[in-house]
C-alpha cells in the first residue's frame, strides 16, 4: 500500500486580520516575541523625569477633585464620614465590612444580620481572615478621601480588638445605622439598577453613557429547578430587552451585553453532573 503525502492536502495557514491601529499592529508584531528583551525594551519606555511626574500627580488631582465633587460623591461617601463622624480608618473599615453583607434579601434581615455581625464573636471568622476583608481598603480610602491611605498597624494586625473598642466607642445602635447607610452607597455604587430597564436607562445618563457595560442579574448558584427557571427568565428578558437598543452599524462590543452565570441556570451545574 503506498504512503500518502500529506504535504498536498494540508490546510493552508491563514492569515492574520489586517490592522491599521499603531497599537494593535506592535501586538500583532509581538505576540510571540522572547519575552526578556521585549520587557528590557519596555522597562526603557517607562522612565520619566520629574516634570513628567508633577505633570501624573497634577492630573489625578484633577481627576479627583471632579469625581469628589459630582452631587454623588458629596451625597454619599463624603457625607457618611460626616454624619457619622468618622475618622478615614473608622470609615474605611465599615466600608470594607459592608461589602461583606451587601448581598441580603430585605431589609428585616439586614438588620438581623448587622446586629449579629456587630458582635465580636459571629465577626470572629471576618477578622481571621482580615487581609481578605480589607483587600479593597485602598480603593475605600481614595474614595472616601481623595488620597491613598495606609489602615493603621494596629487595625491590620488585630482587626476584631480594634473593632470591639470602635464599637465600645461609639455604640451600636450607631454603628447599625452606619453599616446600613455604608451598603447603600455600596449598592448605588456596583449596582446599576433593581431592573435590566433602570439599569439601563441609568446606563444611558450623560455621566454614564461613554462607558461600555455587561448586566448581570446577580444570580447566585441556582439550588432548586424553580430558582434556575428564575435565572433562565431573568436572562431571556434582559437578553430581549438590549434586543431592542441595538444601534444599527454598532460594533458588536460596543453594544451592552449579558453577563450569564452557568451555575445560575441549573441546579446540578457540577462536573459528576455532565450528563445531565
Amino acid at each position: 500500500m503506498a504512503a500518502t503525502d500529506h504535504h498536498d492536502s494540508a490546510l493552508p495557514l491563514l492569515e492574520l486580520p489586517k490592522v491599521r491601529s499603531p497599537l494593535r499592529r506592535a501586538i500583532q508584531q509581538n505576540y510571540l516575541a522572547d519575552e526578556a528583551p521585549l520587557v528590557a525594551s519596555l522597562a526603557n519606555l517607562a522612565q520619566h523625569n520629574s516634570t513628567l511626574q508633577q505633570r501624573i500627580a497634577l492630573r489625578a488631582y484633577r481627576l479627583v477633585e471632579q469625581v469628589r465633587a459630582t452631587k454623588e460623591s458629596q451625597g454619599g461617601l463624603d457625607a457618611f464620614l460626616r454624619e457619622y463622624n468618622l475618622s478615614s480608618d473608622e470609615g474605611i473599615v465599615l466600608m470594607c465590612l459592608a461589602e461583606a453583607l451587601l448581598r441580603i434579601p430585605d431589609d428585616a434581615t439586614a438588620d438581623k444580620l448587622i446586629h449579629a455581625k456587630l458582635s465580636a464573636a459571629d465577626w470572629q471568622r471576618h477578622f481571621d481572615h482580615s487581609d481578605s476583608l480589607l483587600v479593597n481598603a485602598s480603593t475605600w480610602g481614595l474614595m472616601l478621601t481623595g488620597r491613598l491611605i495606609n489602615l493603621k498597624k494596629e487595625i491590620r494586625h488585630d482587626l476584631r480588638g480594634w473593632f470591639n473598642g470602635f464599637v465600645a466607642r461609639s455604640g451600636e445602635p450607631l454603628l447599625r445605622l452606619a453599616m446600613r447607610h455604608a451598603m447603600g452607597i455600596l449598592g448605588r455604587q456596583f449596582v446599576m439598577g433593581e431592573t435590566i430597564e433602570s439599569a439601563v436607562k441609568r446606563s444611558q445618563s450623560s455621566a454614564n453613557a461613554r462607558y461600555r457595560y455587561s448586566f448581570d442579574m446577580l444570580g447566585e448558584a441556582a439550588l432548586t429547578a424553580q430558582d434556575a427557571g428564575h435565572y433562565f427568565a431573568a436572562y431571556r428578558h434582559a437578553i430581549a430587552t438590549l434586543a431592542t437598543m441595538t444601534i444599527p452599524h454598532q460594533p458588536p462590543f460596543a453594544a451592552p451585553n449579558i453577563s450569564i452565570k452557568l451555575s445560575a441556570l441549573h441546579p446540578r451545574y457540577h462536573l459528576w453532573q455532565r450528563t445531565r
